[in-house]
Formats: structure tokens, sequence, C-alpha cells
């Protein structure tokens, strides 16, 4: 029984670890995404198609 428990407690901790991973990865990305947007419409009148 403690095998179970212990193989529980890794897969927990693994997932954990792995949401944090992807919220952090999220976030960056997102402020990645404002950060270059804005620099797009800040040289709006420079692009040309």
């Amino acid at each position: 029984m403690e095998r179970i428990y212990h193989t529980m407690k890794n897969a927990g901790a693994v997932n954990i670890a792995i949401g944090i991973i992807l919220i952090i990865t999220g976030i960056t990305m997102g402020v990645l995404s404002i950060v270059y947007g804005s620099i797009l419409l800040k040289r709006k009148s420079d692009l040309e198609f």
C-alpha cells in the first residue's frame, strides 16, 4: 500500500510542477504579445504591404 501512496505523491508533485511551468509560460507569452503588439501599433505608419 505504501508504494501506491508514494507513486500518487510523486504524480501530484509532477502535476503541480507542470502547472506552475505552464502558468509562467502563459504569462510570459502574454506579456511578449502585448509588448510586440504595442511596438507594431507605434510603428503603424512605417508598415506598408
